[in-house]
């Protein structure tokens, strides 16, 4: 399959939390091995949209969805649909830097063991490498078997990089992965996305809109549940094709 492939494609996507319609007719292609980023006003149903990725609004009752979401071509709400591979596949990095309450070590041997590594040379290669790839091993090799909860915000951050990587998914999704750093572990995040579209694809919601310009190759602008334009960033930040995208680059309103 060609690199610039779609590995994500959404067809008329519907989502309902009980009654309320939480997304409307999204229908999107996430290119492989690019960074795609959702932008809109808090509450316009980013999140939601990355959560269906990797179906974890499936843990929300009430929720419903409607329409198709392909991964590598597979109907991932199809009846009978394997989740756990799915979410293999697809790792998630949220707002907040949330480690187990484990080792370093042991935060990112955690995944590869559950789905059965045991050897520990494996496991000692994958921590390294994953480690590395989420460009904290110099920072934390002298302190893999102490608690992560004593890294600070931004290693605690890349370290959830790391062990989302250490199952070896295609896709990241990264919930505003900065909101809560500081400007300068912001700017190491925004480094490591760069390196990381090599290997991965990448979708990032972020309510910041410089961050977008900076990080993505694609943009989607969404409002009230729908994705209102989808394309290149710089079109979508210096030629949008909507007079809403236009007032919401532009600061007129969000």
């Amino acid at each position: 399959m060609e690199n610039n492939s779609s590995i994500i494609s959404t067809e008329n996507l519907n989502l309902w939390y009980g009654e309320k319609q939480a997304l409307v007719d999204i229908t999107m292609k996430v290119k492989r091995n690019i960074v795609t980023a959702l932008i809109g006003p808090s509450g316009c149903g980013k999140s939601t949209l990355i959560r269906t990725f990797n179906r974890m609004n499936d843990l929300i009752d009430g929720c419903r969805v409607g329409g198709r979401l392909l991964i590598d071509n597979e109907d991932i709400y199809r009846p009978g649909a394997d989740v756990v591979a799915i979410r293999k596949k697809i790792g998630m990095v949220f707002q907040k830097p949330n480690p187990f309450p484990k080792s370093v070590y042991e935060n990112v041997a955690y995944g590869p063991k559950i789905h059965g590594v045991q050897e520990k040379r494996d496991l000692d290669r994958i921590v390294e490498k994953s480690l590395r790839d989420a460009a904290l091993w110099e920072e934390v090799k002298d302190r893999l078997h102490e608690p992560a909860n004593g890294l600070s915000g931004g290693q605690q951050q890349r370290l959830c990089i790391a062990r989302c990587l250490a199952v070896e998914p295609e896709i990241i999704l990264m919930d505003e992965p900065c909101s809560a750093l500081d400007p300068i572990a912001t700017a190491k995040i925004e480094n490591l996305i760069d390196i990381l579209k090599r290997s991965y694809t990448v979708v990032i919601v972020t309510h910041n809109m410089q961050q977008a310009a900076r990080v993505s190759d694609f943009t989607g602008f969404m409002y009230l549940g729908k994705l209102i334009e989808f394309g290149e960033t710089t079109q979508i930040f210096e030629n949008p094709k909507e007079e809403l995208t236009s007032n919401y680059v532009t600061g007129r309103f969000g």
